[in-house]
């Protein structure tokens, strides 16, 4: 009689929930992605498209008349591109956990490269002091100490969230060591970039739930603290408080503003046409960099103007509804500190272009020429997306067990 061999149990059983394991990990592996996840990765890699037509668009013209290659400026900045759009896919895949562990870490180092500046590697330019050269490259650190600076917050005030009800527990070390932070970019006088960063602070402070009360203090503190620079300076109060509403200071403080508004009015509804731009030869001082704006208005019009606008709209509607829909304190603290920054800086720089504010110095995320700026920002936009990863199923559409349901079954 022929004896069939048996699978031993414990074998079968093993067999099976290794196969189980199997399916369930590659199922992960072919989930649909977010809504957000979506809508932060397209209007990152458009905005990041767009920047290099116009950075190639803004800085060709000077560079022929130099006798340079009229290529060099977008080339450069899409090295940058190329470095930071893989990176910014790399970063998605990290988990949460790993974030939480690196944000000490992360401060730490963004403070310590920021420091160089003031070493003999610093280099100085605009009458600030925020760039270091290494080998041939020049580093603007204070851009990392953005991501870094919301990433150790986020952490700090995920340890007391039971606890942000007293003031002590708030502004400690929270405010402190902020202020060191800030300190070290300020030292260097980059009045922009410190703004900025106050943004950041306060923003994450929002997010976290603090109560109004305590709220309020650091927004008093901060406003303070920036007149209080912007009065010590008489040169720095006097370009913040110039008036560029006529032909007055046209060849003093308001020149750059003047241009910059011709530019945007010439433009008209649908521009002069990409490459066509009258400004950019010499007229507008860095029509790559911060006010690449006004060469967007110029050469593409309103209309090149508004699509500028909606992709960052776009942008923070995706990262505000992860905001929104995270359960995790320190993805919520996290999330509104980079929105804040990314979408903050994009409206002081349009601002400072259409006239609303002073020229401040700083760039238009994702498109003003700047390699650092775009790498970290890109940087940043991955952090997001690896938020946005570990939305709930059920905000994602996904099937999902509740307890109604029945064991084994599965409600969509």
């Amino acid at each position: 009689m022929t004896q069939v061999a048996r699978t031993p149990r414990g074998e079968a059983g093993r067999s099976e929930s290794g196969g189980l394991a199997a399916r369930v990990t590659l199922g992960r592996r072919f989930t649909p992605v977010s809504t957000e996840f979506l809508l932060i990765t397209s209007t990152a890699l458009l905005l990041t498209i767009f920047g290099l037509v116009m950075v190639l668009s803004a800085t060709s013209a000077t560079a022929v008349a130099n006798g340079d290659n009229p290529m060099d400026g977008a080339l450069r900045q899409g090295v940058f591109a190329i470095l930071g759009v893989p990176l910014m896919f790399l970063i998605s895949r990290f988990p949460v956990p790993f974030l939480k562990k690196i944000a000490w870490p992360a401060l730490f180092g963004a403070v310590a490269l920021q420091l160089l500046v003031f070493t003999p590697l610093g280099d100085e330019g605009g009458g600030n002091r925020n760039w270091i050269k290494i080998a041939g490259f020049t580093l603007q650190p204070s851009e990392f100490l953005k991501l870094a600076l919301a990433l150790w917050i986020a952490y700090v005030l995920l340890r007391k969230q039971a606890m942000l009800g007293t003031w002590h527990q708030v502004f400690i070390p929270v405010i402190p060591v902020g202020v060191l932070a800030i300190g070290t970019v300020l030292a260097g006088k980059d009045l922009g970039t410190s703004m900025v960063l106050v943004l950041i602070l306060l923003g994450c402070l929002f997010f976290s739930g603090v109560k109004l009360r305590l709220f309020i203090l650091p927004v008093i503190l901060g406003v303070a603290a920036v007149l209080a620079y912007a009065l010590t300076s008489p040169d720095r109060l006097r370009r913040i408080t110039a008036t560029c509403d006529d032909m007055s200071q046209y060849y003093g403080d308001c020149y750059q503003s003047i241009h910059g508004i011709w530019g945007m009015a010439s433009g008209g509804i649908f521009g002069l046409g990409l490459g066509n731009s009258q400004e950019k030869y010499g007229w507008l001082p860095a029509p790559g960099n911060d006010f690449i704006f006004a060469i967007v208005g110029e050469e593409l019009g309103l209309i090149g103007c508004v699509v500028v606008l909606a992709l960052f709209t776009f942008f923070a509607v995706g990262a505000f509804h992860i905001i929104r829909k995270t359960s995790d304190p320190f993805i919520r603290v996290a999330a509104g500190g980079i929105t804040v920054w990314i979408v903050g800086q994009a409206v002081i720089n349009i601002g400072v272009v259409i006239g609303i504010f002073p020229v401040m110095g700083v760039p238009l995320p994702f498109m003003s020429q700047g390699g650092t700026a775009l790498l970290a920002v890109l940087i940043a936009c991955g952090v997001l997306l690896a938020f946005a990863r570990t939305l709930p199923a059920t905000e994602r559409g996904k099937a999902v067990r509740t307890p109604s349901a029945g064991r084994g079954r599965v409600t969509r």
